[in-house]
């Protein structure tokens, strides 16, 4: 029986190992900010070897008070709209590059996750609600995905959706240079 080429459970998904690489050649750096995926995000980036050159930290704001309180969340916004929100997540993604500024320098990129994983629906939004928000120059930006499953696949879907979408920016940004 010839061996896998499938990486194991504890090695770094393909893209993820190129999306390090490509952060690294590039002198970037991110920071993350978590809630529904609870630091799976930045388990992910963590992973491959090199990580340690790009990945700043991250900030798990289960709770949503800490996401005003940790991540400068607009207040009004979180009691207004909830933390399942597109602004929520642009702005967790946009204030967490400076709060994990290393020496005074804020990272390059910032990512988050907010949403719904259940088992229940929360304020009105069903399962599978999640945002990404990513923030990188003067552009934040969130995407809304719809994702079905149990309540660990769709935390696992939506970390794969976050490396992927930051991994296609970093890969856009490079192909504009």
């Amino acid at each position: 029986m010839a061996p896998s080429t499938e990486p194991g459970p504890d090695a770094p998904a393909p893209i993820t190992a190129a999306l390090v690489a490509e952060l690294s050649a590039r002198g970037m750096t991110v920071a993350v900010a978590e809630s529904l995926t609870g630091g799976l995000v930045t388990a992910e980036l963590v992973r491959p070897a090199g990580a340690s050159a790009v990945v700043n930290g991250s900030v798990v704001a289960y709770a949503t008070q800490l996401k005003h309180t940790l991540l400068g969340v607009d207040a009004e916004l979180l009691e207004r709209e909830g933390p399942v929100h597109p602004e929520v997540a642009e702005q967790m993604a946009r204030n967490v590059r400076a709060i994990l500024a290393v020496d005074g320098s804020p990272a390059s990129v910032g990512i988050a996750t907010t949403g719904v994983a259940g088992p229940d629906p929360q304020a009105g939004h069903p399962v599978g609600t999640v945002y990404l928000g990513l923030s990188i120059g003067d552009d934040t930006v969130s995407k809304r995905l719809e994702l079905a499953g149990t309540r660990d696949e769709i935390r696992a879907r939506a970390v794969s959706e976050a490396v992927a979408w930051l991994s296609g920016t970093i890969r856009s940004v490079a192909a504009r240079e």
